[in-house]
């Protein structure tokens, strides 16, 4: 009876440990997802320093194109049929105010229409694409996003395949974006600026393109985009 006791009371014990290892293995497991999951995301950098054409501010996020005191700042999607419209817009007004070093433009691609690609998040894919050759090959970052919008893909469509963002890249003289296109590293770091993207006052969500001058909301007229009144305008 007693040799029996004594079992029982190391069985209890062995018991006990078990459960012990099993709760702190459960601890230790929720905390790292815990950790991993309010992580910030890996952020892309600037390959050539501030003296490039093309760089990443790394307190915002934003692609800078240009060295301008004033700032333009667009939130884009890159399956957004609006975004497209804006770009056609605004583009060659752009293009002069940053060649006459008027203007800083600051690009933001974000994830906002990620449920409009039957599942493939192409605007993750595509934010994370131009992140990538604007951190690799800054030269080409304007080139791909001309790109991007002129053979964009329509919404609730797959979307483009990494493959196909690839060539669009190569085509846009980047060299060195391959790998980081296809990891889809930047993917979670679009997600972060989506997150962040201000809210138009009296707007009911987010909404791209979010278009700023020197930090004020630009309000589009009902007749469309038109530059020198929702830019220039604007301008100081």
């Amino acid at each position: 009876m007693a040799a029996a006791a004594k079992n029982r009371s190391v069985f209890a014990v062995i018991i006990s440990i078990v459960v012990v290892v099993a709760v702190v293995a459960v601890a230790v497991l929720v905390y790292m997802m815990n950790k991993q999951a309010t992580a910030p995301a890996e952020a892309p950098t600037s390959a050539n320093g501030e003296t490039a054409a093309v760089t990443i501010n790394q307190e915002t996020g934003a692609i800078e194109v240009g060295s301008g005191d004033q700032l333009v700042t667009e939130y884009i999607d890159f399956i957004c049929p609006v975004c497209n419209q804006a770009h056609a817009a605004y583009d060659e007004t752009l293009s002069d105010l940053i060649s006459n070093d008027k203007i800083t433009l600051e690009i933001i691609p974000t994830n906002l229409l990620d449920n409009y690609s039957q599942g493939t998040k192409y605007s993750s894919r595509a934010a994370s694409a131009a992140y990538c050759v604007a951190e690799n090959d800054p030269d080409a970052f304007y080139p791909y996003m001309d790109l991007l919008f002129d053979n964009q893909p329509a919404e609730n469509t797959e979307g483009l395949s990494n493959k196909e963002l690839v060539k669009l890249a190569e085509r846009a003289g980047a060299k060195n974006s391959t790998d980081c296109i296809n990891d889809e590293k930047y993917a979670d770091f679009a997600a972060e600026q989506t997150n962040k993207m201000p809210i138009m006052p009296g707007a009911t969500g987010r909404a791209t393109p979010t278009i700023l001058v020197n930090g004020e909301f630009v309000s589009v007229a009902p007749t469309g985009f038109n530059a020198e009144n929702d830019l220039v305008a604007n301008l100081d």
